[in-house]
């Protein structure tokens, strides 16, 4: 037996091949199920004793020959890349590519153009607890206000939430910096209502916050009228009195859309306005809640919802496309 082995390891060593089914079977001959170091390993216990040693030493040297072998096979095979059978003319298979989506697109473009007047970016997380999404933007406990974002609890005592607004992130800002402040707050947020064409539970939100001494509503609209100016190449706008819990006087702002085509007639009513965003004066009592000096400081405030603004660029009528994935609608952006 101790001779047959020596014969193995001499086949072993001799045994080259650059054909992957002969190193195939090559390793299914000796180290498959039924291969030789299995059967080997299998009369190992008929070997008399004073032989065993002797024995098991060779086996051992024969199953290491066979790993080592096949292991220089295998890198040999691979670094020379022999494709036998292989059409080396034929084209190569086509990478797809993939492209941006329309909400990054926009909202990209949005921060763009707010860098350029002095806007910088801050981000926070999409958990919250209940300071930073409502008591500290002046909606305290049991304000009605509250009722007009629906929320989703993870758990309450102490309540932590998903954000239902970007808001947050303007909180988390100046509770860890002093003005003058100029930030953007993009994000995604949450809010348990229906889904529709027009409304989802999931959405996305950019918000503007400025603040330093002797901020004005003057300063507020120009920054509006800069932004709706370079975003839609539309410059007529209008402010409409609205409320919100962290800002006063408050406001809706609204862009002439025109009334050239019928699906002007269809987004804006007839009217040939539309409304794009919320803004107001910071409210004192936010500052306060932030520790920053109401009687030096003032600012604004301003916040929109990104996929309205995808829907109006691009005239798309249904807001659950953004989250359906659909090749089809996003290869239509691939140019941009």
């Amino acid at each position: 037996m101790l001779e047959k082995i020596d014969e193995l390891l001499v086949e072993v060593g001799n045994f080259s091949s650059a054909n992957k089914d002969e190193i195939e079977q090559f390793r299914i001959r000796f180290s498959g199920k039924k291969g030789i170091l299995n059967d080997i390993f299998s009369k190992f216990k008929e070997v008399p004793n004073e032989q065993k040693k002797e024995f098991g030493q060779k086996i051992n040297t024969l199953k290491q020959a066979v790993e080592t072998k096949l292991e220089e096979l295998k890198n040999a095979t691979s670094s020379n890349l022999i494709l036998e059978k292989e059409d080396l003319t034929r084209p190569g298979f086509s990478s797809e590519l993939g492209t941006r989506h329309p909400i990054n697109l926009v909202k990209n473009r949005i921060i763009e153009i707010f860098k350029s007047i002095g806007f910088a970016v801050a981000d926070g997380p999409e958990i919250e607890d209940d300071w930073h999404n409502f008591t500290a933007l002046n909606l305290p406990e049991y304000h009605p206000a509250r009722d007009m974002q629906d929320t989703f609890f993870i758990e309450t005592n102490p309540d932590i939430l998903l954000r239902t607004h970007t808001s947050s992130v303007q909180i988390r800002y100046m509770e860890e910096h002093q003005p003058p402040m100029r930030i953007l707050s993009p994000g995604r947020v949450f809010r348990n209502e229906a889904i529709s064409s027009r409304s989802h539970c999931i959405f996305h939100q950019i918000e503007g916050l400025y603040i330093d001494e002797n901020v004005s509503f003057a300063d507020l609209k120009q920054t509006i009228q800069f932004f709706t100016t370079e975003l839609f190449g539309k410059s007529k706008i209008r402010l409409r009195p609205s409320y919100f819990p962290f800002t006063e006087p408050s406001a809706e702002v609204d862009v002439y859309w025109g009334l050239n085509s019928e699906t002007d007639y269809r987004i804006t009513k007839g009217t040939g306005w539309l409304e794009i965003m919320g803004c107001g004066m910071v409210d004192p009592a936010v500052l306060k809640n932030v520790n920053i000096d109401a009687d030096k400081y003032s600012g604004y405030a301003f916040g929109m919802g990104i996929e309205r603004i995808v829907m109006l660029l691009y005239q798309m009528s249904d807001i659950r496309m953004f989250f359906e994935n659909d090749k089809r609608m996003l290869e239509q952006f691939k140019s941009l």
